[in-house]
């Protein structure tokens, strides 16, 4: 999206390393953000590097409230400041109900709800007046077409997702009643070929649910009215423009990028 111009400003994206973390990391600093990858993966100084002069990597466990405290005050103090929060970090982990397994629900709750809610008092602290930010900006988190629609053996990952839904209007309703001036909103990206997408395929198919990886795929294609799967590029774009001024008024939303699938 290289009509916006995020010069100037600093974005933290957790999640950074691959996938659409990644992407939206790519499409921010394309834009003239500098950009902190944040990320449990060592790999996402590879990446940063690769995003050129001018970016960084921060070891970050979502789960780990010293270890956002840590990484908020290294992207200050490296980066300049903090405008930006990409709360990308996610996990799903494939299961029937019947065959649900404890921990793997504690995980996905520990970092899809605990990692984005952990992300927003470190965020909203760190860009509210008094702030060691303090100049406001915009918290972007990434919930899923998941939390719109019903698809079999991903019903906790689909509550995690629903509950990112709900702590983003909670915390764009405090932020401005508080005068943090700070924008919260979420995506809803559809199902994109990366590694998790290709995963979640292959592990309905290994379910019994769908004949095939191939044909799970093409269940999914079926739902969507734009006839495809989605890109990593359609969901940074997304991201871009909601970090921008072009999203000024925009609060408290969550905005699906997921081809109409989850309408």
């Amino acid at each position: 999206m290289t009509s916006i111009d995020l010069s100037g400003r600093t974005a933290l994206v957790t999640g950074g390393a691959q996938g659409l973390g990644e992407g939206m990391a790519t499409a921010l600093a394309a834009a003239g953000a500098r950009v902190m990858i944040a990320d449990i993966q060592e790999s996402g100084a590879q990446t940063a590097k690769s995003l050129g002069d001018g970016h960084g990597f921060v070891r970050l466990d979502v789960t780990d409230d010293g270890n956002w405290e840590s990484a908020v005050a290294e992207t200050v103090n490296r980066l300049g400041g903090l405008d930006i929060l990409v709360n990308n970090a996610g996990v799903e982990i494939t299961s029937l109900l019947t065959e649900v397994d404890a921990a793997d629900v504690r995980t996905m709750l520990e970092v899809n709800l605990l990692g984005t809610t952990l992300g927003l008092k470190h965020g909203l602290r760190a860009m509210r007046p008094g702030g060691v930010a303090g100049k406001g900006g915009s918290i972007i988190n990434v919930a899923s077409v998941a939390a719109t629609i019903a698809f079999p053996a991903i019903a906790v990952y689909s509550a995690t997702k629903s509950g990112v839904d709900r702590l983003t209007r909670v915390a764009a309703m405090e932020a401005g009643k508080l005068g943090y001036g700070v924008r919260v909103n979420c995506i809803y990206p559809g199902l994109v070929p990366t590694a998790m997408g290709a995963g979640l395929a292959n592990d309905v198919a290994a379910l019994g649910l769908f004949p095939s990886p191939e044909a799970a795929v093409e269940a999914v294609v079926g739902l969507t009215p734009s006839g495809r799967l989605g890109q990593v590029d359609d969901m940074a774009d997304a991201v871009v423009f909601l970090a921008s001024d072009a999203a000024k008024f925009i609060t408290g939303a969550g905005l699906p990028v997921d081809g109409g699938m989850g309408m």
